[in-house]
Protein backbone atom coordinates (compact mmCIF):
# COMPACT_ATOMS: atom_id res chain seq x y z
CA UNK A 1 0.00 0.00 0.00
CA UNK A 2 2.90 2.34 0.88
CA UNK A 3 4.34 1.99 -2.37
CA UNK A 4 1.30 2.69 -4.46
CA UNK A 5 0.87 6.05 -2.41
CA UNK A 6 4.46 6.56 -3.01
CA UNK A 7 4.10 5.67 -7.39
CA UNK A 8 1.37 8.05 -7.33
CA UNK A 9 3.06 10.84 -5.47
CA UNK A 10 5.89 10.39 -8.46
CA UNK A 11 3.69 10.53 -10.69
CA UNK A 12 2.15 13.48 -9.55
CA UNK A 13 4.89 15.01 -9.62
CA UNK A 14 5.95 14.19 -13.32
CA UNK A 15 3.12 15.43 -14.27
CA UNK A 16 3.52 18.81 -12.55
CA UNK A 17 7.14 19.14 -13.93
CA UNK A 18 6.12 18.32 -17.66
CA UNK A 19 2.91 20.95 -16.93
CA UNK A 20 5.83 23.36 -15.82
CA UNK A 21 8.82 22.73 -19.00
CA UNK A 22 5.32 23.12 -21.39
CA UNK A 23 4.41 26.14 -20.29
CA UNK A 24 7.71 27.38 -20.01
CA UNK A 25 8.52 26.47 -23.50
CA UNK A 26 5.03 27.82 -25.20
CA UNK A 27 6.03 30.95 -23.26
CA UNK A 28 9.57 31.29 -24.97
CA UNK A 29 7.56 30.34 -28.58
CA UNK A 30 4.83 32.52 -28.18
CA UNK A 31 7.84 35.98 -27.80
CA UNK A 32 8.20 35.50 -24.20
CA UNK A 33 11.62 36.42 -24.82
CA UNK A 34 11.64 39.34 -27.56
CA UNK A 35 15.41 39.80 -27.53
CA UNK A 36 16.57 36.10 -27.97
CA UNK A 37 15.23 36.56 -31.93
CA UNK A 38 18.09 38.93 -32.02
CA UNK A 39 20.71 36.38 -30.78
CA UNK A 40 19.92 33.76 -32.82
CA UNK A 41 21.45 33.15 -36.22
CA UNK A 42 19.12 34.90 -38.77
CA UNK A 43 17.42 31.76 -40.32
CA UNK A 44 16.44 30.15 -36.89
CA UNK A 45 14.66 34.01 -36.29
CA UNK A 46 13.21 34.25 -39.70
CA UNK A 47 11.94 30.75 -39.44
CA UNK A 48 10.33 31.30 -35.87
CA UNK A 49 8.53 34.78 -36.55
CA UNK A 50 7.29 33.06 -39.98
CA UNK A 51 5.92 30.32 -38.20
CA UNK A 52 3.88 32.65 -36.28
CA UNK A 53 2.77 34.81 -39.55
CA UNK A 54 -0.57 33.63 -40.87
CA UNK A 55 -1.32 32.93 -45.33
CA UNK A 56 -3.42 35.37 -46.78
CA UNK A 57 -5.98 32.73 -47.70
CA UNK A 58 -5.97 31.57 -44.35
CA UNK A 59 -6.74 35.24 -42.86
CA UNK A 60 -9.42 35.34 -45.78
CA UNK A 61 -10.68 32.30 -44.97
CA UNK A 62 -11.09 33.06 -40.81
CA UNK A 63 -12.33 36.58 -41.43
CA UNK A 64 -15.18 34.89 -43.47
CA UNK A 65 -15.75 32.68 -40.60
CA UNK A 66 -16.05 35.47 -38.20
CA UNK A 67 -18.31 36.87 -40.10
CA UNK A 68 -20.31 33.89 -40.06
CA UNK A 69 -20.34 33.94 -36.14
CA UNK A 70 -21.31 37.64 -35.93
CA UNK A 71 -24.88 38.24 -35.29
CA UNK A 72 -26.56 41.37 -36.91
CA UNK A 73 -24.19 41.04 -39.93
CA UNK A 74 -25.25 40.06 -43.97
CA UNK A 75 -21.77 39.22 -45.28
CA UNK A 76 -22.91 38.15 -48.84
CA UNK A 77 -22.04 41.05 -50.41
CA UNK A 78 -18.78 42.10 -48.52
CA UNK A 79 -15.12 40.68 -50.73
CA UNK A 80 -12.13 40.52 -48.36
CA UNK A 81 -8.63 40.80 -49.25
CA UNK A 82 -5.68 40.19 -47.16
CA UNK A 83 -1.95 41.20 -48.14
CA UNK A 84 0.62 40.74 -45.20
CA UNK A 85 -1.59 40.54 -42.63
CA UNK A 86 -3.63 43.77 -43.76
CA UNK A 87 -7.24 43.19 -44.47
CA UNK A 88 -9.41 45.17 -47.06
CA UNK A 89 -13.07 45.19 -46.97
CA UNK A 90 -15.46 45.97 -49.93
CA UNK A 91 -18.61 45.83 -51.20
CA UNK A 92 -22.13 46.50 -49.93
CA UNK A 93 -24.10 46.11 -46.69
CA UNK A 94 -27.97 46.72 -45.79
CA UNK A 95 -27.46 48.73 -43.20
CA UNK A 96 -24.56 51.01 -42.01
CA UNK A 97 -24.53 49.92 -38.12
CA UNK A 98 -23.04 46.34 -40.24
CA UNK A 99 -20.53 48.52 -41.36
CA UNK A 100 -18.82 49.19 -37.81
CA UNK A 101 -19.42 44.73 -36.64
CA UNK A 102 -17.82 43.61 -40.12
CA UNK A 103 -14.84 45.59 -39.38
CA UNK A 104 -14.96 44.69 -35.43
CA UNK A 105 -15.25 40.98 -36.44
CA UNK A 106 -12.13 41.10 -39.09
CA UNK A 107 -9.89 43.06 -36.63
CA UNK A 108 -10.76 40.22 -33.58
CA UNK A 109 -8.95 37.29 -36.11
CA UNK A 110 -5.73 35.98 -34.95
CA UNK A 111 -3.18 36.99 -37.32
CA UNK A 112 -4.84 40.87 -38.98
CA UNK A 113 -2.71 43.39 -38.39
CA UNK A 114 -4.96 46.13 -39.71
CA UNK A 115 -8.43 46.29 -41.58
CA UNK A 116 -9.06 49.06 -44.39
CA UNK A 117 -12.60 48.84 -43.86
CA UNK A 118 -14.30 50.10 -47.51
CA UNK A 119 -18.04 49.05 -47.42
CA UNK A 120 -20.66 51.27 -48.35
CA UNK A 121 -24.27 51.31 -47.42
CA UNK A 122 -26.26 49.70 -50.19
CA UNK A 123 -28.79 52.06 -51.13
CA UNK A 124 -32.59 50.75 -52.19
CA UNK A 125 -33.45 52.67 -55.95
CA UNK A 126 -36.49 53.53 -56.13
CA UNK A 127 -39.03 52.51 -58.87
CA UNK A 128 -39.07 56.16 -60.33
CA UNK A 129 -42.71 55.65 -60.37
Amino acid sequence: MKTNGARRMIGAMAAVAIAICATYADAQTAGGMQNDAATQSPQVAASSSSSRARSDSQLVRDVRRAFTRTTGLNSSAIHVQARHGVVTLTGRVPQRSQIQRAGNAARSVRGVRSVSNRLTVQTRRSSGA
